[in-house]
């Protein structure tokens, strides 16, 4: 299926990193002009410089930008409506995952870095790209929760609670967008590994007790990979994706449902 994006502009926030850096490769290929966006320049130069080097139908601009600093993502934003002809496709990506803690000893700069990073980001960047899609009556967002924001995560107290304030973020865009031809929608993946998703459970086991576990839980017996998210990005990115508008889609194996 043709995704029609060769006409599109795409940025990914958080794009130099595993996630992000897939929903690059696969919006490039779909022919869109992409826009690895990251805090580390680093990270996102040689993501774009993997899909300008490959074969791939669309082209990268690695960016380097601080979602924090409001003057910083003002500045960024102006810039690429003016370099690009319009942002068409928003992937709000970016978050920190890091945080291990219960809720007696978690620590306050920590819960204060995390809702700056994975929800006020977002909305940083959110607020500056809306009203351009708005006037062109055309847009994709999409923000990258996780089965964590869905459902909680044990000791990821400011993950979980960032990851579930994105969806009511989402729902939101969604329903403001509506009349607008902007759609916003939420993913919500499970544990996402690369090529750990392909080893079998009992090897798996020798790796990562905690992995293994959970593709137990899973109904498919396996674990996701970054393509797995990346190619849902690309589909909901896409004009034959604009009657679907603020949904959560979990990206799961099922491990989500009620099983015996």
């Amino acid at each position: 299926m043709d995704f029609g994006l060769s006409d599109r502009t795409a940025v990914v926030t958080g794009g130099g990193g595993r996630i992000g850096g897939e929903d690059c490769r696969v919006l490039a290929g779909e022919g869109a002009e992409v826009v690895v966006l990251d805090v580390n320049l680093d990270a996102a130069e040689t993501v774009a410089e993997e899909i300008n080097d490959g074969d791939y139908a669309g082209e990268a601009h690695a960016i380097e930008c601080d979602l924090t600093d409001r003057e910083d993502v003002s500045e960024t934003v102006d810039a690429l409506e003016e370099e690009t002809g319009g942002i068409d496709i928003l992937v709000n990506n970016a978050g920190m995952v890091d945080a291990r803690d219960r809720v007696e000893s978690f620590d306050d700069e920590i819960w204060d870095r995390d809702i700056a990073v994975n929800l006020t980001g977002a909305y940083n960047i959110t607020t500056e790209v809306f009203p351009h899609m708005k006037e062109r009556e055309w847009g994709r967002i999409i923000n990258m929760s996780s089965m964590a924001g869905w459902q909680g995560g044990f000791g990821q107290l400011s993950y979980s609670a960032t990851k579930a304030a994105l969806i009511g973020f989402g729902k939101t865009l969604a329903l403001e967008g509506a009349q607008h031809g902007i759609t916003s929608n939420i993913i919500a993946p499970s544990i996402v590994v690369g090529q750990l998703a392909e080893m079998p459970i009992e090897q798996l086991e020798e790796v990562d007790e905690h992995f293994a576990r959970i593709a137990k839980a899973t109904p498919m017996r396996k674990l996701g990979k970054e393509e797995d998210v990346a190619n849902l990005v690309a589909y909901l990115s896409a004009e034959q994706s604009n009657y679907i508008t603020g949904q959560v889609i979990g990206v799961t194996g099922g491990i989500d449902l009620f099983s015996f």
